[in-house]
C-alpha cells in the first residue's frame, strides 16, 4: 500500500470528523506551511498567476499565492468532508448565476456540456447538480496507485455523479449521453498531450483538451462554460452561454475556434478571480523555466 494511499485514507478518515471550525483551521495552517516551504507546487501556482497578472507586485503576487494555497486547501478540506454533508447543506452552500443555459438545454433533451477549469470545488458543484435533477457524467483521469484511483471513483459516484475512465472509449459513451439528454461536465483547462488543442492564454500559447468542442460537434448538444470560485457562504458558479459554431470550416478548424473562445473566457475569469484556480501544475507549453526546490 503507496504512503499516497495512507496519506488520503487516512484525511478522508480523520478530517472529516473533525468540528468544522478545527478542520478549516488546521487547513489554513497547513497551507501557510506549505506556501512557506515553497515546494514545486506553490513555485508553480506562483508562476502560473505571475503569468495571469504580470502587473502584480512582488507583494501582490506573494499574497495572492497564500490566498490560492488556501483556497486549494479548503478544496481538499471540503472534499474530505463532502462525504458526510446532507443533500440539504450541499444545495444551500451554493449559488448559480446564468444557470439556465444548462437547465435549458436539459428541458428540451439536447444534452449540455459544461467545460470548467480546476476552480473553486468542482464536486461540490457537481454534488449541487446531481441533487437538484441534473445528474453529472464526467471523465476522471487514471490515477496511481490504482487504490486511490478507485477511492476517488467511488467517492464521485457516492456524490451522484457518472464517472468514466479517461480512455479512447470515453468520447463515444459521452456522445451517447448526450444524445440521452445527459448533463456533461469535463475539466478541461489544461491538455499537454499531443492531441491537445493550440490557444493562446493570457497572452502564451497552451493547451486545452479539444473533446468538449467535439462532443458539440458530433450530438448538437451546447457547449457552455463554467467557473467556481469559492464564498463565505460556500460556492459561486457563473454559466456563460453557448461556445459559437462557426459556420465555416473543416472540423479541426472550428474545434480549434470553439477552444480558444473557452480559453478567452477562462482568461477574463482568471483576471477577476485569481486565487481559486488552483493549477499547481504547467499549463503554458512555451518556453519554460526549471523549478527548482531550495
Amino acid at each position: 500500500m503507496s504512503i499516497s494511499y495512507i496519506a488520503y485514507f487516512l484525511s478522508w478518515k480523520f478530517i472529516g470528523i473533525l468540528p468544522n471550525r478545527v478542520a478549516y483551521s488546521l487547513s489554513g495552517w497547513a497551507a501557510d506551511q506549505i506556501t512557506v516551504r515553497n515546494g514545486k507546487g506553490v513555485k508553480r501556482l506562483r508562476f502560473n498567476y505571475a503569468r495571469v497578472h504580470p502587473e502584480f507586485s512582488e507583494l501582490q503576487l506573494e499574497e495572492a499565492v497564500k490566498k490560492g494555497m488556501r483556497s486549494y486547501l479548503r478544496y481538499w478540506t471540503d472534499t474530505f468532508r463532502l462525504p458526510k454533508w446532507s443533500d440539504e447543506k450541499i444545495v444551500s452552500t451554493v449559488q448559480v448565476t446564468n444557470d439556465h443555459y444548462l437547465r435549458d438545454a436539459m428541458k428540451v433533451g439536447k444534452g449540455c456540456i459544461v467545460s470548467l477549469p480546476h476552480a473553486g470545488n468542482w464536486d461540490h458543484a457537481g454534488a449541487y447538480y446531481c441533487k437538484t435533477g441534473a445528474p453529472i457524467v464526467t471523465v476522471a483521469e487514471h490515477l496511481q496507485p490504482e487504490k486511490l484511483f478507485r477511492k476517488f471513483l467511488k467517492y464521485r459516484e457516492s456524490l451522484g455523479m457518472e464517472v468514466l475512465d479517461a480512455s479512447a472509449r470515453s468520447l463515444a459513451t459521452l456522445s451517447q449521453r448526450l444524445r440521452q439528454g445527459r448533463l456533461v461536465a469535463l475539466v478541461a483547462d489544461r491538455d499537454l498531450s499531443q492531441n491537445g488543442i493550440a490557444v493562446e492564454l493570457c497572452g502564451y500559447p497552451a493547451r486545452m483538451p479539444g473533446g468538449p468542442a467535439l462532443l458539440s460537434l458530433q450530438t448538437g448538444a451546447p457547449l457552455i462554460t463554467a467557473y467556481v470560485t469559492y464564498s463565505e457562504y460556500g460556492l459561486r458558479i457563473h454559466f456563460e452561454g453557448p461556445i459559437h459554431i462557426p459556420d465555416t470550416g473543416s472540423q479541426s478548424e472550428k474545434v480549434s475556434a470553439m477552444i480558444q473562445e473557452t480559453a478567452t473566457r477562462l482568461e477574463r475569469h482568471l483576471k477577476e478571480s485569481i486565487t481559486d484556480w488552483h493549477m499547481l501544475q504547467r499549463i503554458w507549453v512555451d518556453g519554460d523555466f526549471e523549478i527548482h526546490n531550495d
